[in-house]
């Protein structure tokens, strides 16, 4: 069996190789190189000490190595798409879109077509039922990371492996470290991988600039403070208002306005609600259910936590919706809400939070 194996120089990808050679495969490790646009050309996300530990690895294990450039399909598909979204007044998630359109999308597209299995660091695993490749969830709650595969499609889903799904992450570290590999010791990564080091909120400024606009208590209709554009902003944030006498939370924003609206309170019920309208509901495997009447007992995400919810799924025509047991915080259009079956094992799919 032909493997290519996405390395990114993290203990994760590392230690994926490793298992790899352990079941007797001969992987071929590829490298992607993403980034954003900069005036010079393009900015890598990671380091060169990524690439360098990648080719430690790739020696380590006698693998053959490649480094591979999606730069400007990521720009086109996701550093793109955050911007737009940003500026709508949504909250996207870069991530879900790069799992989709870039590792499983453009990299199968160029490279992965020649192999038969594509194989990554995520924490996530595949089950088989009557021939069909499902998602599911990993043996480390608290890591896993199926939420970020929840847009890929049927075909991306039945070629890839998840080699450490099965693994607990000190388990994967005491992996790496007994096996004396480079990244060992290193920190798993935070953030948007496109940016590097660069800080959120400079990025957003350079492509959408300052706008001076109204923070309004949502209760009294009260203007209180000013911010610098309701695009630095996220429904749920409470750090970075500069307002006194908090906490303060944004509860809702008006895009048409450039208003943000917030609640005062550790825990203001402003912020929490039950129902979570999608549109564009995409399943991976397949439509589980098709057309129906009345509810679907299922738990969801709709942020990346190790928590599952509860709740029901109602269909009208090609929108779904949930009602959650309990209430939930935050609740942010433009993100994914992911939905899985009553066990929180299956990973169903996700659509966009409206």
């Amino acid at each position: 069996m032909e493997i290519a194996a996405l390395v990114s120089g993290g203990v994760d990808s590392s230690v994926v190789v490793h298992r790899l050679k352990e079941a007797g495969f001969e992987p071929a490790i590829f490298y992607i190189r993403i980034g954003m646009e900069e005036k010079g050309g393009y900015m890598d996300c990671p380091s060169e000490e990524d690439i360098e530990i990648t080719a430690l690895i790739a020696k380590k294990y006698g693998c053959r190595f490649e480094q591979v450039s999606l730069h400007e399909e990521y720009w086109e598909k996701v550093v793109s798409y955050t911007i737009e979204s940003v500026e709508k007044g949504l909250t996207p998630n870069p991530d879900i879109m790069c799992n989709k359109y870039i590792k499983f999308g453009c990299f199968e597209d160029k490279w992965g077509k020649d192999f038969d299995k594509i194989a990554t660091g995520h924490y996530a695993t595949t089950t088989e039922i009557n021939g069909k490749t499902w998602l599911s969830t990993a043996k480390d709650k608290h890591k896993d990371q199926t939420d970020f595969l929840a847009q890929i499609t049927n075909l991306q889903i039945a070629k890839l492996m998840f080699p450490i799904g099965n693994l607990l992450k000190k388990e994967v570290r005491a992996i790496a470290e007994t096996q004396s590999l480079p990244s060992a010791k290193r920190k798993d990564s935070q953030g948007i991988c496109f940016l590097g080091k660069i800080n959120y909120n400079d990025f957003i400024e350079r492509y959408l600039g300052k706008r001076t606009g109204k923070i309004v208590e949502l209760e009294t209709g009260k203007t209180i403070g000013a911010h610098n554009g309701y695009w630095f902003h996220t429904i749920g944030q409470r750090k970075g208002l500069g307002l006194s006498g908090g906490p303060w939370f944004v509860v809702r924003k008006d895009a048409e306005r450039n208003i943000i609206y917030v609640s005062n309170g550790y825990d203001p019920e402003t912020q929490y609600g039950k129902t979570v309208e999608m549109q564009g509901f995409h399943f991976i495997t397949k439509d589980v259910w098709g057309e129906f009447r009345g509810a679907k007992e299922i738990t969801f995400k709709i942020r990346h936590t190790p928590e599952f919810t509860r709740g029901l799924l109602y269909r009208t025509g090609n929108l779904y919706r949930i009602e959650s047991d309990e209430k939930i915080q935050g609740i942010a259009p433009g993100q994914f809400a992911v939905v899985y079956d009553e066990e929180s094992r299956l990973c169903f799919g996700s659509g966009v939070i409206t």
